[in-house]
């Protein structure tokens, strides 16, 4: 593979990853301008919050000991307390939690170690003690404090450290029933939402444009070194058999191996991390290519041969690492280090589309699809042909089935049983395990906007597929 082209998606992938973490920020930094009060305040709800003792206490809220001067600055915590009697006046607080702890010692309070806002419920952790607090007016170390009656409200810049919030009567007396609502005030939110999601646009546009670039140039040097997916093969429509002719453009082999090792397969998920580790890269790579294909296809009826060469070389070697490891532990040989065909006992074509349907590819890959997934949900694990093969379930990044959860699993820890114990790999149940991971597979590229032909629902069993190579070494 081209060193370049592989730079080139490598850092599109990652730069695409900040971008959608910037652009998660972002949005809820845009919810929380949408969110705003007339005040500019973004507030939770109000909590009516009680205790029989002298004080209600926040848990310990720990910031970084150096925030950030313009953060500070920018960011006003907001808290409003009303007393349940409109005559008594309240202290709201904050201070160093060491303080709070210092001047609470020996006094009965109540900690809130939690709210829930729908429904309504507040935990209390009631510390006991014997002693009278002092006037919290006359203590000095308050970061900053507001007391009166009805409503009163405390702001306070954030600063690096431990504090800790607290409501008392002014006069230390127990008894202690208010309702609270804290909120935050952040200056020019939107603005700094409306930077962010910029930032977040560049990123992603030169992301997915790096990615688009090293993955078609990966796809033509793929394509270069063998005859393309796309050329037809040298015999007249005519003279193929009614089998060739009816063959689907995606064509899964695996050679059933003549003998195996016993305990091999026990240590394979090792084996293959590194290929796991570059599955990452390529399947998020496949997925951006897809997604710009589909708009390729939506207004020129037409897959870009570079990115179709590439995400056909990304599945041949999904398929690869999963013939070697726990989709068949169909061979113990190593799988190679390339999109490009080989000489492996596992190999994935795919005929280039010469045209494709503009408006199914809106509704191919889910809607179309649903009743392939249903079906492969049982035989191969959840939405294993359309995401998982693409690392978005919870298989890991090359979609490899749970042992216990579906028929494929389960026959691929059969054999591996049988394996250990006789050092053969059932012939029947060999061809079975090729005729799922076939139908995964052509599912998968149906989903993948690589073909338009639908998928059959049956099971073509065995090592073949009744292959008819549409790629021939180059003379």
């Amino acid at each position: 593979m081209g060193t370049n082209r592989v730079f080139a998606l490598v850092i599109g992938c990652v730069v695409s990853l900040v971008a959608f973490a910037v652009l998660g920020v972002g949005v809820l930094l845009l919810f929380g301008y949408v969110a705003q009060d007339d005040e500019g305040r973004i507030s939770l709800p109000t909590a009516p919050l009680t205790t029989a003792s002298s004080a209600l206490v926040s848990d310990d809220v720990s910031l970084v000991d150096s925030i950030d001067p313009q953060v500070s600055d920018r960011v006003t915590v907001s808290v409003r307390v009303t007393s349940s009697d409109p005559a008594r006046e309240v202290l709201i607080g904050i201070a160093p939690t060491a303080d709070v702890r210092d001047y609470l010692r020996g006094v009965p309070h109540t900690v809130v170690t939690d709210v829930e806002f729908s429904p309504f419920r507040a935990r209390y952790d009631t510390v006991a003690g014997s002693d009278t607090a002092a006037s919290p007016l006359d203590q000095s170390w308050w970061s900053a404090r507001a007391s009166g009656t009805g409503t009163t409200q405390l702001e306070w810049k954030p600063q690096g450290g431990s504090w800790t919030i607290v409501v008392m009567n002014t006069d230390g007396s127990a008894g202690v029933d208010v309702d609270v609502s804290a909120g935050v005030r952040v200056q020019s939110l939107g603005p700094v939402a409306a930077s962010v999601l910029a930032a977040s646009a560049i990123l992603l546009v030169l992301g997915v444009g790096s990615i688009v670039f090293g993955a078609a140039g990966l796809g033509r040097r793929a394509a270069s070194e063998t005859v393309s997916e796309s050329e037809p093969v040298e015999e007249p429509h005519a003279l193929l058999s009614a089998a060739e002719q009816s063959r689907y453009p995606v064509v899964l082999t695996g050679a059933r191996p003549e003998s195996l090792s016993r305990g091999l397969w026990l240590v394979k998920w090792i084996l293959a991390l590194p290929h796991y580790i570059v599955l990452i890269f390529l399947m998020a790579g496949f997925f951006v290519t897809t997604f710009i294909a589909g708009l390729a296809i939506l207004f020129t009826g037409k897959y870009p041969r570079g990115l179709f060469h590439f995400n056909v070389g990304v599945l041949r070697w999904v398929w690869r690492v999963q013939f070697y490891s726990y989709s068949a532990l169909g061979t113990d040989r190593y799988p190679p280090f390339t999109l490009h065909r080989t000489d492996h006992p596992a190999e994935l074509t795919v005929e280039y589309p010469e045209k494709l349907s503009r408006g199914t590819v809106l509704v191919k890959w889910w809607l179309l699809a649903i009743p392939h997934y249903l079906v492969l949900s049982l035989l191969a694990g959840g939405w294993y042909a359309g995401f998982r093969l693409a690392g978005s379930g919870d298989a890991g990044p090359t979609g490899q089935p749970y042992l216990f959860g579906s028929v494929l699993g389960v026959l691929v820890l059969i054999a591996g049983i049988a394996l250990l114990f006789t050092g053969r790999y059932p012939r029947g149940l060999f061809d079975l395990v090729l005729g799922i991971n076939r139908w995964v597979f052509r599912v998968a590229a149906y989903a993948a906007l690589m073909t338009d032909e639908y998928p059959p629902f049956r099971l073509d069993m065995g090592p073949d597929d009744g292959e008819v190579s549409s790629e021939k070494p180059r003379r």
